[in-house]
């Protein structure tokens, strides 16, 4: 079976844990999971994978982190890679933002912190659903 990756991006490593923690639990080995500290970091990642031929499902970002903000970087993965689903996870994103990646990068959905487990897990299953595996 090929690779199949969900990204997660997020500058608090504390975050990055938790989430791991929830999908090792929720969604099982199914799937390989990635994490990256920042924007810059994560489109790293994703080009690796994708000359690796690997197939990125899914890419979850925080908004405010250092450097590239989390709607300006998912408008750039939207843009090389319009098929990957794009999660918004944020404590602090402005409404404009949010409407930014949703125009611009085809947003499928925006998590507010502190997130609910059942939530998040539903909105990448939702994701999932729509990406043809």
């Amino acid at each position: 079976m090929d690779e199949r990756v969900i990204l997660c991006v997020d500058d608090e490593e504390i975050v990055l844990n938790s989430l791991e923690m929830q999908f090792k639990e929720q969604l099982g080995e199914e799937y390989t999971y990635e994490f990256a500290e920042n924007a810059e970091d994560a489109l790293e990642i994703i080009e690796e994978l994708n000359e690796e031929n690997v197939k990125i499902l899914v890419v979850i970002s925080d908004w405010l982190m250092p450097g590239l903000k989390g709607d300006e970087f998912l408008i750039k993965v939207h843009q090389k890679f319009p098929r990957i689903v794009k999660v918004l996870l944020t404590g602090q994103a402005d409404e404009q933002a949010v409407e930014r990646a949703k125009i611009h990068a085809n947003l499928h959905k925006c998590i507010h912190k502190p997130w609910k487990a059942s939530e998040l897990i539903e909105s990448i299953k939702s994701g999932l659903a729509t990406v043809n595996c």
